[in-house]
């Protein structure tokens, strides 16, 4: 069988973001050094490096050194309080949790991998037990592209959402004092040009300045660990099918390289870090709640469910196949991606409705449970897609709504007539024209708004509870009292923006063991095949803090290099 092989390697590992590079360097570092990855992209990183790049670990050592109180008992309590236990293996989360924050120290002590704790960037469900203000998420330190050379062509950048004018990084500390213009942000914003405007022949050259941040930091940070041990990664190279021996033990790959098919043998494992299926709108309508769009996705574009669909083949099993990590996004006409509405929605003196002209539910509550409460709710009857930020003159003046951006950045005249044309974006003098414009029921709308008014002087929110846990509050503003999630619409020309019920990928996938190890429906592993992210069921289905994508696919990628390496010849 050698012989029939292209290409051999110890471990072929298909995917370039944060779950297949750690797990490429963790085998290295264990003595399985003799590593391949292969991206399907030109482009280098994926959703991890398109992402906030940020890490949920409890207990990590990044936390312990900010003097952090925490205890893995705690973060389990709060895993089983928030997670059903039906949806997730025990062990699973057991092994994610205690495993979590020694694959953080692996990569710290032998990488360039370096983190930053988010003190203040507070757990999803604030209100369950064993949640945390801060301290369990941890974001990319940025590093300079220069380092990449000639190869941060290759690399995806962060989602333009978190560049300013489309150029300039920043982090997701800064990114909450920019977006919400709290005191300081004047000042960010100049260093952060000037910064950029010194360095002005790197910015113009790349179109990007030299500071990266988040997702795209992070894979940088991973993707410099890997140029330094030599481990190649090939891009352009899908994979087109597993192979297996006589046994059904898998053992290699056919790929695309080059405009030929290759066969890459694979001596001891192949592991699948390939990303969902977001962009495969035939899986989406089999598997996801309606209605669904790839198009309103912000995951990778090259996500199309090859890895899942290659492992179901050889009879894999999967769970969660009906769910995604939900987020609200902006389809801004023109843009290459839609935006994530992951803030914007939660500042005070906006909210959202359907079509009947009614709320949704608490707009400041964390995107994934605000986005499950909206398939809960919509029907014929209650039509809840597309739905509207609304939100009037004052609020425009303050927030960073999306591309709307403020009017001393993009004046009224200045938004293109398409997004009027499309509706993504309308303006009127009134509730009852706004409302006509877009199609939302008049009397409720305008009930709605008399509530949210109502619900500004008193500070409670008595439809949702809006701005009553710590979760709510960090994207509010801390200059609006009672409620920093809550000020009046009442300052004409009122504005609203169209969102749609997106993602930044799917979650659903294959069935896997504490190892990584993909599973048959009878529970038995098929050999050598492991996979981890997005092209796995999730650890952390229901999302209970910032980062809860990044980390499972770092740590089993940890396992799965452990794993290898236990059971190397």
């Amino acid at each position: 069988m050698q012989d029939s092989f292209d290409h051999e390697v110890d471990v072929l590992i298909v995917g370039s973001g944060n779950g297949a590079m750690t797990a490429a360097l963790c085998c290295h570092e264990l003595g399985v050094t003799d590593v391949l990855l292969i991206e399907k992209s030109e482009k280098v990183g994926g959703t991890s490096a398109i992402s906030g790049g940020g890490v949920w670990i409890p207990c990590n050592r990044y936390a312990k050194a900010a003097g952090a109180e925490d205890s893995l008992e705690d973060a389990r309590e709060y895993l089983r309080q928030t997670i059903p236990s039906n949806d997730v293996p025990s062990e699973m989360l057991d092994t994610y949790v205690k495993v979590g924050p020694e694959m953080i120290d692996f990569l710290h002590e032998r990488t360039r991998v370096r983190y930053m704790s988010l003190d203040h960037y507070p757990d999803y469900y604030t209100d369950l037990p064993g949640a945390r203000h801060g301290h369990r998420s941890m974001e990319p330190e940025p590093v300079d592209a220069s380092e990449l050379g000639g190869d941060f062509a290759h690399i995806h950048p962060t989602h333009h959402m978190m560049r300013l004018f489309g150029r300039i990084h920043f982090t997701q500390t800064e990114a909450a004092l920019l977006t919400a213009r709290l005191p300081g942000w004047a000042g960010l914003t100049m260093r952060l040009i000037g910064r950029a405007v010194l360095d002005l022949p790197w910015t113009l050259k790349w179109g990007i300045a030299r500071r990266l941040c988040t997702g795209c930091a992070g894979v940088t940070r991973l993707w410099l660990s890997l140029k330094d041990r030599d481990i190649p990664l090939w891009r352009e190279t899908p994979m087109t099918e597993l192979i297996t021996d006589a046994n059904g033990e898998v053992v290699g790959m056919k790929a695309r390289k080059g405009g030929r098919e290759f066969r890459i043998r694979a001596r001891k494992a192949v592991i699948l870090a390939a990303g969902g299926f977001e962009h495969n709108q035939e899986m989406r309508e089999r598997y996801l709640p309606q209605p669904t769009r790839s198009e309103w996705s912000a995951g990778c574009a090259t996500n199309t469910g090859d890895a899942i669909r290659e492992g179901m083949r050889l009879g894999a099993a999967t769970r969660l196949m009906d769910g995604a990590w939900w987020c609200m996004t902006l389809g801004t006409p023109g843009e290459p991606m839609p935006r994530l509405a992951v803030m914007e929605k939660s500042y005070p003196g906006s909210c959202v409705v359907n079509l009947n002209g009614k709320r949704i539910g608490n707009e400041s509550q964390n995107y994934m449970a605000y986005q499950h409460q909206l398939f809960d709710v919509h029907s014929d009857d209650n039509p809840c897609v597309p739905a509207y930020q609304v939100f009037d003159a004052r609020f425009r003046s303050k927030y960073l709504a999306g591309p709307l951006m403020t009017p001393d950045v993009k004046p009224d005249w200045t938004i293109p007539k398409t997004w009027f044309e499309q509706k993504f974006v309308a303006k009127a003098d009134s509730l009852d024209e706004l409302a006509e414009t877009l199609g939302i029921h008049a009397d409720n709308f305008k009930i709605t708004i008399a509530e949210m008014n109502d619900y500004a002087k008193t500070g409670k929110d008595l439809e949702f509870g809006r701005g009553d846990v710590a979760y709510d509050r960090y994207y509010g503003d801390p200059r609006v009292e009672p409620n920093p999630c809550l000020a009046p619409i009442d300052t004409p020309p009122f504005y609203a923006m169209r969102l749609d019920p997106g993602d930044f990928g799917t979650h659903g996938g294959l069935a896997t063991d504490t190892n990584a190890q993909v599973l048959r429906e009878d529970g038995t592993a098929i050999p050598r095949l492991y996979a981890i992210g997005n092209c796995s069921a999730a650890i952390l289905p229901t999302y209970p803090g910032p980062g809860a994508t990044l980390g499972p696919a770092m740590t089993f990628g940890y396992q799965a290099a452990r794993h290898i390496a236990d059971h190397s010849d």
